[in-house]
C-alpha cells in the first residue's frame, strides 16, 4: 500500500501540491499576522471558549484544507470517473478497492500532515510575536500534550469529512460538485448564526466522522462488479 501511495504522489505531481500548500499556507499567515494587532478579546472568543488568535488559526486553516483536500480528491480520483481514465487502472491485476484507498490515503496523509504543520507554524510564530503584541493566546500552550493531540485529532477529523464530498462528487462524476459539497462542508463545520455554532460540538463532528466513514465504503462498495 505503501508503494502505492507514492506511485499515486508521483503519478499526480505531488510536487505541485507542495507548492500549492506552502503558498497557500504562506498567505494564510500574512492575512493572520496583518490582523494581530486587532485581535483583543472578543465576544467571539467567549462564544467559541478560546483565544481570538486561536479561533483565527482553526477557522482559516481549517477552511482553507478542507476545500484544498477536496480539489485534490477530485483531480486524483473524480477526474478519473469523469474521463474514464480510472478504468484504465481498474484493467490492472490489482485489486480495485486497493487502488481507491491508495489513492484516498495519498490526499489524506498529505493534508493531515500539512493542515497539523500549519497549524503548529501559525502557532509558533504567533507566540513569538506575542513577545512584542498584546494577543489573546488563550488555548494555545505548547507544554501541554492536549494541546498537540487536539491539533491533531481536530486535524483528522476535518480532513476526513471531504469523503463525504468525494461521495457526491464520485456519484455525479463531477469535480465541480466535489468542490462546492466541500464549501457546505466548511459553512456547516466553521460557521455560525448569530450565537450558534457547531465547531465545538463534539456530537456533531462525531457524526460526520462516522459518515466520512461511511462514504469511504460507499465509494469502494461493489466496485469489482461495475461493469467496464
Amino acid at each position: 500500500m505503501i508503494k502505492m501511495i507514492k506511485l499515486e504522489w508521483k503519478k499526480n505531481h505531488i510536487g505541485k501540491y507542495v507548492r500549492n500548500a506552502f503558498i497557500m499556507t504562506g498567505i494564510l499567515l500574512i492575512l493572520l499576522l496583518s490582523t494581530i494587532g486587532e485581535m483583543k478579546i472578543e465576544d467571539s472568543a467567549e462564544l467559541y471558549n478560546k483565544g481570538i488568535l486561536c479561533i483565527s488559526v482553526e477557522l482559516f486553516a481549517n477552511m482553507s484544507y478542507i476545500v484544498f483536500a477536496s480539489i485534490m480528491l477530485a483531480s486524483f480520483i473524480v477526474s478519473g470517473y469523469k474521463n474514464k481514465t480510472i478504468y484504465l487502472m481498474f484493467s490492472y491485476p490489482i485489486k480495485r478497492q486497493k487502488i481507491l484507498m491508495a489513492q484516498m490515503l495519498s490526499v489524506w496523509i498529505f493534508n493531515v500532515a500539512a493542515l497539523i504543520i500549519t497549524k503548529l507554524l501559525a502557532y509558533g510564530i504567533f507566540s513569538f510575536v506575542s513577545r512584542f503584541i498584546d494577543v489573546d493566546m488563550r488555548g494555545i500552550n505548547f507544554s501541554q500534550f492536549s494541546f498537540y493531540f487536539q491539533i491533531i485529532i481536530s486535524s483528522i477529523m476535518m480532513i476526513s469529512i471531504c469523503f463525504i464530498a468525494l461521495l457526491v462528487g464520485v456519484k455525479m462524476k463531477s469535480s465541480k460538485a466535489t468542490i462546492v459539497s466541500s464549501v457546505i462542508l466548511v459553512c456547516l463545520t466553521q460557521g455560525n448564526i448569530g450565537s450558534y455554532t457547531l465547531v465545538d460540538n463534539l456530537a456533531f463532528n462525531i457524526i460526520l466522522f462516522i459518515l466520512s466513514i461511511i462514504s469511504v465504503f460507499l465509494t469502494i462498495y461493489n466496485i469489482d462488479k461495475v461493469d467496464i
